[in-house]
């Protein structure tokens, strides 16, 4: 067992949790759902994110939501940060250690298809790693040729087609594509991978969906969209935009999230 693990079982308690939660940028405000919640900085935890990107959170918070108890990770360490594609492994490795069987995942992302628009929310159905790490690079055994094909656990996807028809939440699926960044896409790479087929291009997510597999981690994920893909539009695309529009995606995701916890 990790230290980090060790530390969030001598804080939090023993007591399994049904499931991990990672926010994406603009999103925290759903830790604010959690009852009974025990709240830990990642600078306790060896190993987590060191909070280096604004709009992202910098604590793990612990606690009850949709009857389960769960973690949510209200922040992330993303690829472009240092040039590690595996940085969110100690963290997700706690989160299975201290009992997490599923895994959901938020992002905040640019759409490529008219019918995302910036408010909307688009469940992942695949993704393209455009970036072409992978967060397994180096790991010694033969668990890293991981089976990718329903790596977006089909049932979690119906349930929350379901749930969102039940909330009068509009919902759609598509292709996510992760682009490394920090530098948002050129028109010329907006256009590429709409060829390629994918709805959506973000920063984050397709990492962490490989290292929950790997894991054994049943995988969701779903993006809140904050712009359109460079040329799409006349928006001006910055981080303080994005953050300023997930908060649309936020109110959703609050009735969303805690529906589909409920249901696992």
């Amino acid at each position: 067992m990790t230290k980090a693990s060790k530390t969030i079982k001598k804080i939090a308690g023993d007591e399994p949790i049904a499931a991990a939660i990672v926010l994406g940028s603009g999103l925290s405000a759903i830790g604010d759902l959690l009852a009974d919640k025990v709240t830990i900085p990642y600078s306790e935890l060896k190993g987590f994110p060191g909070g280096g990107v604004s709009g992202h959170g910098r604590d793990l918070l612990i606690g009850t939501m949709g009857g389960k108890r769960v973690a949510i990770l209200t922040g992330r360490q993303h690829y472009y940060e240092h040039g590690n594609a595996a940085a969110m492994r100690p963290a997700l490795e706690a989160m299975a250690e201290i009992g997490a069987k599923t895994l959901l995942l938020t992002n905040s992302a640019g759409s490529l298809d008219e019918r995302f628009r910036p408010g909307d929310l688009m469940l992942l159905s695949d993704h393209i790693n455009y970036a072409g790490m992978n967060p397994l690079i180096g790991e010694p055994t033969d668990r890293r040729f991981v089976n990718m094909v329903d790596c977006y656990a089909p049932d979690l996807r119906a349930k929350a087609f379901g749930l969102a028809e039940r909330l009068d939440i509009k919902l759609g699926e598509g292709i996510y594509l992760w682009y490394s960044g920090p530098s948002f896409e050129t028109v010329a790479e907006i256009q590429m991978a709409i060829r390629l087929g994918a709805n959506a291009v973000g920063m984050s997510t397709a990492p962490e969906v490989i290292l929950g597999r790997f894991l054994g981690m049943k995988v969701w994920a779903c993006s809140s969209i904050t712009n359109m893909g460079a040329g799409l539009s006349t928006e001006n695309i910055s981080h303080e935009h994005t953050k300023t529009m997930a908060v649309q995606g936020a109110e959703k995701l609050k009735k969303l999230i805690p529906a589909l916890v409920e249901e696992l």
